[in-house]
């Protein structure tokens, strides 16, 4: 055992060994664990997760086109460093998604089963209010996936996972008590009232204001 390493990065079982490191990894860095602007090191990093060199490039190779890591001179990789713009451009993507998602679900006949959906994604949120940090962002973005999981738009959902691990990091970039500020279960509970009622302007509207916000706090 690595002394001073993440609880994150010591040891794994021998199952899925690419799965559990990018897991492990993932984790590490959008906790803080390790830190916005670290280079990593191969050596160290498979010592501590215990695994060949070449499952940690793959891991690593995922988590780079995820976002988390950043190429630097000769390849070295270290962990992203998000800066304002790069926060406001996030979430302008996401507003374009979301509303998009938002449009999709307000042309459906029948909506009640969309928002019922919703609604047991904001309830969700609600028991998590008290809860690590942690478990709030997951229960937030749980809601946001579930909104565009429910278009049945694959490729659409697939783009907006893409984005998660950059949203994770932004909260980081923010700190707590801004990144808490954001998941706001009114907030959320405004996006489903909108889609209830069918119109997708609203809706739309909805949407880009809820991120257009969340945006601002975050690099406020």
């Amino acid at each position: 055992m690595t002394a001073g390493a993440p609880a994150t990065l010591l040891g794994l079982q021998k199952k899925s060994l690419r799965e559990q490191a990018l897991s492990a990894l993932r984790t590490a860095i959008t906790s803080g664990a390790l830190e916005p602007g670290k280079h990593l090191v191969e050596t160290e990093l498979s010592e501590m997760l215990q695994i060949s060199r070449g499952t940690l490039r793959e891991a690593l190779r995922q988590l780079e086109q995820e976002g988390l890591l950043s190429a630097g001179p000769r390849g070295r990789l270290s962990v992203r460093h998000l800066d304002e713009k790069e926060i406001r451009d996030i979430f302008a993507v996401r507003a374009a998604l979301e509303s998009l998602a938002a449009r999709t679900l307000c042309e459906l006949p029948d909506r009640q089963h969309v928002t019922g959906s919703l609604h047991t994604a904001i309830d969700a949120m609600s028991a998590t209010a008290e809860g690590t940090l942690e478990e709030r962002i997951e229960s937030d973005l749980e809601f946001h996936r579930t909104l565009c999981r429910l278009t049945g738009n694959e490729t659409l959902l697939h783009s907006w996972e893409s984005l998660e691990g950059s949203i994770r990091m932004s909260i980081m970039f923010a700190g707590r008590e801004k990144g808490v500020s954001n998941m706001s279960v009114d907030r959320h509970r405004q996006i489903v009232d909108a889609i209830e009622t069918g119109d997708a302007s609203l809706a739309r509207n909805t949407i880009r204001l809820h991120m257009d916000t969340a945006a601002e706090n975050l690099v406020a």
